[in-house]
């Protein structure tokens, strides 16, 4: 056997860890707001990309909820054809710079990576933000869109479920109208994810390039105000509607004080933020008191957000107050690393009782609880029991409350016949979008109960392939 013969024998060469993605110092990115995580080079994409062994059974593509040809766009980038890995993205995702920013790749689609049995998974998340990043720094070449048919669709809610709904339906040629209630789109990728995470600059790129394929949004229109979802169906002219109103609905304690000045819902915190722009303050007259010590309450992805915001806001110390233990952390690992790297501090098995203010009503410090780890609940985590006698006071002058939210219920409230759970989310079939209104879909969060953006997403592209097949059956 030759040389050029054994040379092909040779197995190809694992590079058994990811690129690392280059990121901003930590002591310098908790001065200001800009995005943390700066980007692959075109050079280590495709060097990250060739990590990928094209296998027989893509279980990655399994791991994604909107079915993105992962194997497909990768080998384009290791080949250096960057429009063409785009294109095949956007076969499926609509909004592909969003998802490689704040997607959960790590528990879907690398989480089940060949590669990630023995070595690290393909960073997946990060070639596709670099695909979409290369695209936006171009000429973006919007999709192919099918013939008009007639018939006219609206989309409540523009989070990522309503814009991914709206996108598909546009590209099969319905008439989209999206309605939300809020002065700007983009839902909770504009008010509740910082813009060091998500550049809102990106979100309206996106928005705008759905904008040019047909999709129409109203913004200032509160459905369920300005009209009902019966009055849309009947006399606004539309054939089908999907819902997708999210969870924006804060949960609190119910612990005593928690009225006290200095007390926010995370919705509120981060709305004030990045909504309205509080971080760039004082140009946007939107100030948020922070005091020298912020607490905050949960450990999910919104929380890390919530602490990392403070600091950047000029805290002194910002602490994760989590009542199970580390290992029990829903946030993602590269959120709760990130925390760390800036100085986040945490109170782990540990919660609060009480709120205490001052004689103005202030809030000064918390009476909390020292936790210990019992069986698992349902979810299989261990559910936490308090230890008895265990009460300390912990200083804190603001505390942020993110332990969760729930569906808005303007929109169930004001439907007749729309079915419901009893926390109010919305009945909709999982496999369909399909809800107890003829006519009628849901999906996302105001349906599952807070969960991530591309799940969101997901349940949006089902939807949309639902209205697809119930217009094209009513035709």
């Amino acid at each position: 056997m030759d040389s050029e013969q054994k040379a092909g024998k040779q197995k190809k060469e694992i590079i058994p860890k990811k690129h690392p993605m280059p990121s901003q110092d930590a002591v310098a990115r908790i001065k200001n707001f800009s995005e943390v995580a700066t980007g692959y080079t075109k050079e280590t994409a495709i060097a990250e990309a060739k990590r990928c062994i094209q296998c027989k059974k893509p279980f990655c593509r399994e791991g994604c909820p909107v079915d993105v040809d992962i194997p497909g766009f990768i080998k384009l980038v290791s080949e250096g054809d960057f429009a063409g890995a785009i294109r095949v993205i956007k076969e499926k995702n609509a909004l592909p710079a969003i998802c490689g920013r704040v997607c959960p790749q790590e528990n879907q689609c690398e989480q089940v990576c060949t590669m990630g049995k023995k070595n690290e998974p393909v960073a997946i998340g990060r070639l596709e933000r670099f695909c979409a990043d290369w695209e936006l720094a171009g000429e973006v070449t919007p999709p192919k869109v099918e013939q008009p048919t007639g018939f006219k669709v609206a989309v409540v809610g523009s989070g990522p479920g309503g814009l991914t709904c709206a996108a598909d339906l546009a590209k099969l040629g319905y008439q989209v109208t999206i309605f939300e209630a809020l002065h700007v789109p983009g839902g909770v990728l504009m008010y509740g994810i910082p813009e060091f995470r998500l550049p809102k600059k990106v979100v309206q790129t996106e928005i705008e390039n759905l904008k040019k394929i047909g999709v129409e949004i109203k913004v200032n229109s509160v459905v369920g105000k300005f009209a009902t979802i019966d009055e849309l169906l009947d006399g606004g002219g539309f054939d089908a509607i999907y819902i997708g109103t999210g969870a924006g609905l804060p949960y609190f304690m119910n612990i005593p004080g928690e009225n006290s000045c200095g007390v926010y819902s995370a919705n509120e915190f981060l709305t004030r933020v990045n909504l309205m722009k509080a971080y760039l303050f004082p140009e946007w007259d939107t100030p948020v008191k922070i005091g020298k010590k912020v607490a905050v309450l949960g450990g999910g992805n919104v929380a890390m957000d919530s602490a990392r915001t403070a600091l950047r806001l000029g805290a002194e110390e910002s602490w994760i107050v989590y009542r199970r233990s580390e290992k029990e952390l829903p946030a993602r690992h590269e959120e709760v690393e990130h925390a760390i790297e800036e100085g986040v501090k945490f109170a782990f098995l540990t919660s609060p009782v009480k709120i205490i203010a001052d004689e103005k009503g202030i809030a000064t410090s918390m009476e909390c609880l020292r936790y210990e780890l019992g069986e698992p609940d349902q979810s299989g985590r261990r559910s936490p029991v308090p230890i008895p006698g265990s009460e300390f006071i912990m200083d804190a002058d603001t505390v942020v409350v993110a332990i969760g939210q729930g569906p808005n219920p303007l929109v169930p409230r004001t439907t007749k016949g729309l079915e419901v759970t009893k926390k109010g989310n919305i009945v909709a079939d999982l496999q369909t979008g399909a809800t107890s209104k003829q006519g009628v879909y849901a999906g996302g969060d105001v349906v599952t109960g807070a969960a991530t953006v591309i799940l969101a997403m997901g349940a949006g592209r089902i939807a949309a392939k639902s209205i697809h097949e119930y217009l094209a059956n009513k035709k």
